[in-house]
């Protein structure tokens, strides 16, 4: 973990830093600053400095908890903790659907393999999986906000909350967190359908599998108790992969739906020109990568007694 961060750590900073000096940046971004100010930031990012000097200098920080000030004059790290949790929301809980979902769907699709269902079954994920998650949420604004007005069409809560959907807090919330949550859990479906099904069709031709068949098990017992038990062991380790491709994807999706996360505050940073609001934001969803990562790692060796970590 430590040798990744540090890659994507001089990275960022260097693309940061390529863009511009960033006080020069900055000073776009609040266009009358005065000279005071401007000389504080020179000091504050030290632009006198190599490049390599001022990297040691903001990794310090960072390794002390301070991901900087951002250009609003609050310091990063205290506006972070609500867009982190913002994400998780919408995150954590579209993983655990689709794992519920797509995982007895491939099962199912392995079981009728090239049969009507089974091209049924596929065909429907891998439309999901190949939609911009941008096109399908707008597609889903249009139908269920504009037109049937089941849902609201942005925000995470109701700017009214006086009159909230469906008459309390706890409902307005559920309300706004629907369709994102739809549109994400049915673009991340594809991926376990198709490699649950994959597993399945393999563990089915194994061994142990006609074996189990031939003692005179009901075919139940075979899929469910002997062949999922071992098809289902990879999808652990696309947990984490898929974890990080829907971090890759929360801008666009999240200011489709104006979702308060960390992809919805990294388009306004950039609008915003707010290079340590940028920096900072990659800095944690890199770390929570690494995180996720990790945990994917330490359970597949649980719940895998072949692996061993040593």
């Amino acid at each position: 973990m430590i040798p990744v961060f540090l890659g994507v750590s001089i990275l960022t900073f260097a693309i940061a830093n390529a863009a511009g000096d960033p006080v020069s940046l900055i000073r776009q971004a609040l266009r009358q600053a005065s000279p005071q100010v401007l000389a504080a930031l020179r000091a504050y990012y030290h632009v006198d400095q190599p490049i390599y000097v001022r990297y040691l200098y903001w990794l310090w920080d960072i390794l002390h908890l301070n991901l900087g000030v951002s250009i609003s004059g609050t310091p990063v790290m205290a506006r972070m903790g609500p867009w982190v949790f913002s994400t998780l929301e919408l995150q954590i809980p579209s993983l655990i659907l689709a794992v519920l979902i797509g995982v007895p769907l491939g099962v199912y699709s392995a079981i009728h393999q090239y049969s009507k269902r089974d091209v049924a079954v596929t065909s429907f994920a891998l439309f999901g999986y190949s939609m911009p998650t941008f096109w399908l949420g707008l597609m889903m604004i249009i139908i269920f906000s504009l037109y049937l007005g089941w849902f609201p069409s942005f925000g995470a809560v109701g700017l009214n909350p006086l009159n909230p959907w469906w008459g309390s807090e706890l409902g307005d919330r559920l309300a706004h967190l629907i369709m994102p949550l739809l549109v994400l859990t049915y673009v991340e479906l594809a991926t376990f359908v198709r490699l649950m099904r994959g597993n399945m069709l393999q563990t089915l031709r194994d061994d142990y599998i006609l074996a189990a068949r031939s003692s005179g098990l009901s075919e139940r017992t075979v899929v469910y108790k002997h062949a999922l038990r071992n098809a289902i062991t990879p999808i652990v380790t696309i947990l984490g992969l898929s974890f990080g491709s829907a971090l890759a994807g929360a801008p666009g999706l999240e200011t489709t739906f104006s979702w308060p996360g960390l992809g919805y505050q990294f388009v306004q940073a950039t609008f915003a020109l707010d290079i340590p609001m940028i920096i900072g934001i990659t800095v944690v969803i890199t770390i929570m990568l690494m995180i996720a990562n990790l945990i994917t790692d330490l359970v597949y060796g649980m719940i895998d007694p072949r692996i061993r970590l040593d």
